[in-house]
């Protein structure tokens, strides 16, 4: 389980310490540093990879990932901890790309053993993946299942459109759902009665949706397809609203039958209805209380209303560097029994993380 994330010198954040509550709602201005903060899990991902140099260098190189470039900041550092287990890197700029000054793995339990190993000294790639330590399994377990959503696009060629394959596309939901009737597939073989809550909860935002039509060919690959309530005809995912495909692939995320260690998503409601919102809301609390920890980046006063100060974190950039905010009951307590979260931020009560900070 993710606890805790610490990061020196990657992009707009100089310097942030964030314990990671089950549910981590980051609010802000474009540009304030929301997206940087969920970036770093795919930095941190391809590190893990051993694709840092192919990264980076496809990315704009590391003067784009330095905190205000090369000129001020000469290295990036950061620490991930996972319960007893921790995971953390210091990076500096060599000649050709960053070099790994350290890499070390770390074990928080007195009863047995507390102490850090230091895997890698000036190699050009991680070596987590071949660390033979009881505690390198545990991060590797995590980093493998790090995947940051985005369902933005739902255009023509949309992924959401893409034909997949029922053998080898229905393990996990990917990232940009280029894989829903497969995965949808599995579900509904392997786990019939999950399968038939997803329905009912797209029925509840879209009334006239029927069910789903999942036929795959000769050759094991299907296409998202569906049936409505007041026709025969089947239809295509491209006879879907741009929203409601988007909510098809946010229920599938939050209730499929096996979650992930944690959800990250970026703007999750854009396109929604406001009902629709209001059930993503409750689908998010509901992975929270089962052990899922979410993380994900809005503009949405809507989406923020349903949550609790401490679910919230405002960001601002204040001169070009992020500043990271957690919300305090506490603190709002006389302004919340008269007004919800959101109005305390329309009303810029709540200053932080406002669109013209």
């Amino acid at each position: 389980m993710l606890d805790k994330v610490e990061i020196k010198g990657y992009k707009s954040i100089k310097e942030l310490s964030m314990d990671i509550a089950p549910i981590n709602i980051l609010i802000g201005a474009n540009g304030s540093g929301k997206s940087n903060f969920l970036s770093f899990f795919n930095f941190l991902k391809e590190i893990y990879k051993q694709n840092l140099q192919q990264y980076v260098a496809l990315n704009g190189g590391t003067e784009r990932f330095l905190h205000k470039g090369n000129k001020v900041t000469s290295e990036i550092a950061a620490n991930v901890q996972l319960g007893v287990n921790g995971y953390s890197f210091l990076l500096k700029e060599g000649e050709s790309g960053f070099v790994f000054a350290e890499e070390v793995l770390s074990y928080r339990n007195s009863s047995y053993f507390d102490g850090d190993l230091n895997i890698n000294l000036y190699g050009t790639e991680s070596k987590l993946k071949s660390n033979t330590k009881p505690r390198a399994q545990y991060i590797r377990d995590y980093l493998d299942s790090i995947i940051k959503y985005h369902f933005h696009d739902t255009g023509k060629q949309s992924p959401f459109h893409h034909t997949s394959n029922i053998d080898s596309d229905h393990f996990l939901l990917y990232e940009d759902g280029r894989n829903l009737a497969a995965f949808l597939y599995g579900i509904k073989e392997e786990y019939p009665k999950q399968y038939n809550l997803i329905v009912r909860t797209i029925q509840s935002v879209a009334p006239y949706f029927s069910d789903f039509y999942l036929q795959p060919n000769e050759n094991g690959n299907v296409q998202l397809f569906w049936t409505s309530k007041y026709s025969s005809t089947i239809y295509s995912s491209r006879d879907l609203s741009d929203g409601t495909i988007r909510f098809i692939a946010l229920t599938l995320l939050f209730m499929q039958p096996k979650l992930p260690s944690t959800i990250i998503l970026d703007e999750p409601e854009l396109g929604l209805h406001p009902f629709a919102i209001n059930k993503l809301s409750g689908m998010i609390k509901s992975v929270s209380k089962k052990g899922t920890k979410v993380i994900l980046a809005t503009q949405s006063t809507d989406l923020i209303s349903y949550f609790e100060p401490e679910d919230i974190i405002t960001v601002d950039q204040i001169e070009g560097e992020s500043v990271f905010k957690r919300l305090d009951s506490e603190n709002l307590k006389e302004w919340l029994d008269t007004y919800t979260i959101d109005d305390l931020w329309k009303r810029n009560i709540i200053n932080s993380g406002q669109p013209n900070s």
